[in-house]
């Protein structure tokens, strides 16, 4: 039993006294007088107080409240002497306190009991309030009723008439503002857009920081199944972590409207966590709860967070299908083992590096020994061995196989696992040159999860292939709207625009990137050739600075580059960056899209053909963008040889 006990049961008493007439105040006392949770009593303390301070700020100061601290409007009535000085006094106190459990932050559990103590007084003291409004309401009916019942009987004849003429025209204003106010609420709804911070790790050990992530994502993944709901992916909020602003602040900048924040503490087999759901405008909470288990039981674990996001989604009034409902409410079945070496598993692929891959592999390996039927762990090896071959740690004969066959298993025991189907995308498009299963896949990964950034920017990319770029445009409009902080998703959407003749989006997409990281490899691929589309020159040679180092071209080198260039132009210094190329072209991997454009520029379109012919022999995944005007080969586009491929591919010929 809590230790506010007693001032529970008070505040329950007066809540008991006017059951069923103030709607918007019992919404907040049942979830407060059932709790036993010091934090979320807090919680609904404190959104009791905003429901009476909202209504006298409307009532009392005769403006609504907007953006506007509690504490300002308490001030303001103190001042117009709207509510008697110690229920002034009760306010500040309940405000000031309550924000300590809100947000949260550290706070002594005795603390809670001033807190209902003030909320008492202030409710008792509004209750009489609500009827000291009525009965002067009923006093001025009664007046005006007397002074008509005294007028001659040919005024009365007048006043009816005047007052029905005027009822009629108030009755077709009303109406009409009716109709305009109804049009712009429903046009200016406020959007259900939301970002989940990364989750506070209140253990002592910052070992556990990887467990903390894990119940923030799983958070995050329930609620991006909810296609009504825009919620940011996870690199954006990552950004706000550790740093001291405020939740309307990291709002702003991520373009939200809601903020969902936790924190929790992981000790051993024991787990507590903490959620909350806050309008980022003026911070105000919507919702709050907690799970805590001394020993954790993992089917209890996953039945609260499906409980969190539920809530969360029906706080924000989220329009859900029945599928959409049962990928919320999905329960794994496995152990608290399993999900801590998946986890770790997942925490050390993120690094990228060969020792981190392999630690990735024996975790995930692990927890198959221990739930060989949980499909996620097949589709951790998948993304395992795809890093691995992208890194070059193995030939594509050796970690082609494992991809598939971890990719199939995780498939058959979970058809609707969202990240297997964007991998299976992934290789259609870029090993297997399947178009059709690579958009079949795309669109199984979004049905499952629509708030996927990374799927839908690569699905932008395949339709951009595909010469469906109106479709590929909205796409990757609607990827960067989901992670508008991620400079790979800025990359991946700014790489496309050219097909869209957008070149200088592109390129200002690009320069945010590399505003923030300079060497930014991909960032100024793209400036690359988006400054060439758009005959930016100078930002050409520039990104050539940062990108010439990968095939070892030294410092000297790429200032005489510099030198031909403002002196004899672009075409001569591609031909001097050409033979340095071709040097390391004889002893070293290179793909055709880093020579053949550099051809073009250089005005050597029969070596730029040479190399789109070994891309195609060597089944580069980069050819299938050959066709785009992504890497300017437009000079190519009539060559019989060019037209070839294109055909062998089963790609749109490209347009011109």
């Amino acid at each position: 039993m809590p230790i506010w006990s007693a001032e529970i049961k008070e505040v329950k008493n007066l809540l008991d006294s006017f059951q069923g007439q103030f709607s918007d105040l019992e919404k907040e006392l049942k979830p407060l007088i059932t709790s036993e949770d010091p934090n979320v009593v807090l919680l609904y303390s404190r959104r009791c107080l905003e429901v009476i301070i909202n209504e006298l700020c409307e009532v009392e100061l005769k403006r609504p409240r907007k953006t506007e601290p509690l504490k300002g409007i308490i001030d303001k009535l103190n001042s117009e002497s709207k509510v008697p000085s110690h229920i002034i006094t009760s306010m500040h106190s309940l405000n000031s306190l309550a924000t300590y459990g809100t947000h949260p932050k550290d706070f002594e559990v005795e603390q809670v009991k001033p807190v209902l103590n003030n909320l008492f007084v202030i409710i008792k003291w509004y209750l009489k309030y609500k009827e000291s409004q009525s009965k002067d309401s009923a006093v001025v009916t009664t007046q005006k009723e007397v002074v008509k019942i005294t007028l001659p009987e040919e005024k009365i004849r007048n006043k009816t008439k005047k007052v029905l003429i005027y009822s009629l025209s108030l009755i077709i204003v009303l109406a009409v503002v009716f109709v305009i106010v109804k049009t712009n609420f429903l046009k200016k709804e406020i959007e259900k857009s939301i970002a989940v911070l990364p989750f506070r790790n209140d253990s002592p050990e910052d070992s556990t920081q990887y467990f903390m992530d894990g119940v923030m994502e799983e958070l995050l993944n329930k609620l991006q199944s909810v296609k009504s709901l825009r919620v940011l992916g996870r690199t954006s909020v990552e950004q706000f972590r550790g740093l001291d602003k405020s939740i309307s602040e990291i709002a702003k900048e991520l373009g939200v409207n809601y903020i969902v924040e936790g924190s929790g503490q992981k000790s051993g087999n024991s787990l507590r966590m903490r959620v909350q759901l806050l309008v980022a405008r003026n911070e105000s909470h919507l919702w709050g709860n907690s799970f805590e288990q001394e020993n954790l039981d993992m089917g209890d674990y996953f039945k609260a967070q499906s409980g969190f996001a539920g809530a969360i989604a029906n706080e924000l009034n989220a329009v859900m299908t029945a599928e959409e409902k049962k990928l919320i409410g999905k329960i794994q079945t496995i152990n608290l083992e399993t999900y801590d070496n998946y986890l770790k598993g997942h925490h050390h692929l993120g690094d990228g590096s060969k020792e981190s891959l392999q630690k990735a592999m024996e975790y995930l390996n692990r927890a198959i020994m221990k739930d060989p039927d949980w499909a996620p762990l097949y589709s951790g090896l998948a993304q395992v061995w795809m890093t691995i071959q992208q890194g070059g740690y193995e030939p594509p004969s050796v970690a082609s196989p494992k991809i598939y066959e971890n990719l199939n298993k995780a498939l058959e025991l979970d058809p609707n696992l969202s990240e297997a189907h964007y991998l299976r995308a992934m290789i259609a498009h870029l090993v297997e040159w399947d178009w059709e299963k690579s958009e079949r896949e795309f669109l199984k990964a979004l049905a499952v999860n629509p708030n996927d950034a990374s799927s839908r920017v690569l699905y932008a990319q395949l339709l951009c292939i595909l010469q469906r770029t109106d479709e590929g445009i909205i796409q990757g409009r609607l990827a960067l709207d989901l992670d508008p902080l991620n400079p790979l998703i800025k990359c991946l959407y700014g790489a496309i625009l050219p097909c869209a003749g957008d070149c200088k989006t592109a390129l200002a997409l690009a320069e945010e990137v590399t505003s923030a990281d300079p060497g930014h490899y991909l960032a100024n691929v793209d400036i690359l050739f988006a400054a060439l589309r758009c005959k930016e020159y100078n930002k050409v040679i520039k990104a050539e600075r940062y990108l010439l180092p990968f095939f070892n071209i030294k410092e000297e080198d790429i200032k005489e580059f510099e030198r031909i260039f403002y002196e004899q132009g672009i075409a001569k210094a591609y031909e001097k960056i050409m033979k340095h190329l071709e040097e390391f072209a004889e002893n070293n991997p290179i793909s055709f899209s880093d020579l053949a454009p550099r051809y073009i520029l250089a005005n050597q379109p029969d070596k730029a053909m040479d190399w789109i012919e070994k891309g195609f022999e060597q089944h580069d995944p980069v050819m299938t963008y050959i066709a785009t005007k992504i890497f300017n080969l437009d000079p190519l586009f009539n060559s019989l040889k060019f037209i070839d491929i294109v055909k062998k591919m089963n790609l749109p010929l490209p347009k011109n």
